[in-house]
């Protein structure tokens, strides 16, 4: 699994080769997560280049963590330009979402499209996950995970995500969840002007489904699809809808380029 060298600091993040033609996909986890929070199921998308890399301060890449979705943004541009993509489909997740919003009104010229998973234009985070996180880190740890998931989700899947989520530096943590509170883009999506899907779990409730609502309808070039039954990590709830809905998006907003004249 390679580390990429930023000026500042090195990303981890795990990479699948794809056809020539088709956009490559980089996928921006949420707080306090990192990239195994994406299920082989998108991880490995057949055909696509995927690149999944954890954010600086999370999972493998080394510290700090950033404070605002603007910082993520920015790293996430450096990702694209270090690796020598022209563009990539920024899939996010959550905060990732966010993330991918922002990348689109800040560095366009890195972005061919977005798939926006579980997340809105404007992320407010309660003062008992703002405070908590640093205040008492069990009982936030464990408030997440409880409303990050539907009712019946696998326990085992449950109990994972608790341990990734429990492993998280909690300033980190803390920052995260300061940086999707300040994050606000709701007067700015008409000006994000790629293709773009917006997925919805039916019963999130971490970021409810009028959340993704309101992306769909106020981004020019945007379609939704709701996840019936899912939660907040409805990639892991239902991974064959999520990755297959990811899959039926590219091939309509992207369909192949001759060598040399498109995707590399």
């Amino acid at each position: 699994m390679p580390y990429l060298p930023l000026p500042a600091q090195r990303l981890f993040y795990t990479h699948k080769s794809g056809s020539r033609g088709l956009p490559a996909l980089v996928l921006v986890h949420g707080a306090g997560n990192d990239h195994q929070v994406w299920p082989v199921d998108v991880r490995y998308l057949p055909a696509y280049a995927v690149y999944a890399l954890d954010l600086p301060g999370h999972g493998r890449s080394t510290p700090p963590g950033r404070r605002t979705v603007t910082a993520y943004a920015d790293d996430v541009a450096a990702f694209i330009q270090a690796l020598k993509l022209p563009t990539a489909v920024i899939v996010g997740h959550s905060m990732g979402g966010a993330v991918a919003q922002m990348m689109a009104l800040r560095h366009p010229q890195r972005v061919a499209g977005l798939v926006l998973i579980g997340t809105g234009a404007h992320l407010p985070v309660s003062d008992a996950i703002l405070n908590g996180a640093l205040t008492d880190f069990t009982a936030t740890v464990d408030f997440i995970t409880r409303y990050s998931w539907a009712r019946g989700a696998p326990a085992t899947l449950v109990a994972e995500d608790h341990q990734r989520l429990a492993q998280t530096d909690p300033q980190v943590l803390h920052d995260d969840f300061v940086a999707c509170h300040e994050f606000n883009v709701m007067d700015r999506l008409p000006f994000i002007h790629v293709p773009t899907l917006v997925i919805a779990g039916e019963v999130d409730k971490m970021t409810p489904p009028t959340f993704s609502h309101f992306l769909a309808t106020h981004i020019p070039q945007a379609e939704l699809v709701t996840i019936a039954g899912a939660g907040h990590k409805m990639m892991w709830e239902q991974p064959a809808q999520v990755s297959a809905a990811i899959s039926v998006f590219l091939r309509t907003a992207f369909p192949p380029h001759l060598p040399g004249t498109g995707f590399q």
